[in-house]
C-alpha cells in the first residue's frame, strides 16, 4: 500500500483592503481572491465590521484574518465565499 498524500492546510498568506467592504486575499495555494464581507456583517459580533476603521484594522494570524482577537473566519470559509481574480 502506498502512502496517501496529506492534504495541505489552506491558510491566508496576505490580505489587502480594496474598497468598501472588500479585501483581496492571497491563500497558501497561491490563489488571489476577492471577498465582499457585506453579507457577513449583518449579524452578531460581525456587525462591528460595518465600522470602516475597524474593518481596515485587520491583522493576519498564522492561519487567517483576525480583527482584534474578536472576529475571525476559517480560511476555508473565506476561500469558499470569495471569487477568484
Amino acid at each position: 500500500m502506498g502512502q496517501q498524500k496529506k492534504a495541505q492546510l489552506l491558510t491566508v498568506t496576505a490580505a489587502v483592503y480594496v474598497t468598501d467592504n472588500t479585501l483581496r486575499i492571497t491563500f497558501s495555494n497561491g490563489e488571489e481572491r476577492l471577498l465582499d464581507f457585506t453579507p457577513l456583517m449583518q449579524q452578531g459580533i460581525c456587525r462591528k465590521l460595518q465600522d470602516k476603521n475597524y474593518f481596515k484594522s485587520f491583522t493576519l494570524d498564522p492561519f487567517t484574518i483576525d480583527w482584534n482577537n474578536e472576529i475571525g473566519f476559517a480560511s476555508e470559509y473565506l476561500y469558499e465565499q470569495s471569487v477568484r481574480l
